[in-house]
């Protein structure tokens, strides 16, 4: 697994309860600010297998970036869940949800 995946994936995983990340903050932290779109992929192919928190990740615009109407409700119920308030449209505020994490995670410790 290349080294941005496994940063991006440790990333992701991190996102606690209640907060956000957005595709282009993970990918600047894992360190190829530009691949917002590879975070999307990621997501899509891994998370089952990483049991990564999806729900939790959004676009840049602070909106739930999902386009069919069953995901977007599934990804909309799953963070309302958890206490975000989420608009009927999909908009969160990034002011209050955002997680910006002190330190960026291990991603080496999936290799144990």
């Amino acid at each position: 697994m290349e080294e941005f995946t496994k940063r991006a994936i440790a990333i992701i995983a991190s996102i606690p309860a209640g907060k956000v990340m957005t595709y282009g903050q993970i990918a600047s932290l894992a360190g190829s600010p530009r691949a917002a779109r590879q975070v999307v992929r990621i997501l899509h192919a891994m998370s089952k297998k990483h049991r990564l928190p999806w729900h939790r990740v959004i676009n840049g615009k602070g909106r739930i970036g999902l386009q069919d109407e069953v995901s977007f409700t599934l990804q909309k119920m799953n963070l309302e869940a958890e206490g975000v308030a989420v608009s009927a449209e999909g908009a969160i505020d990034l002011s209050v949800y955002q997680y910006a994490p002190a330190r960026i995670p291990d991603a080496h410790a999936m290799d144990e």
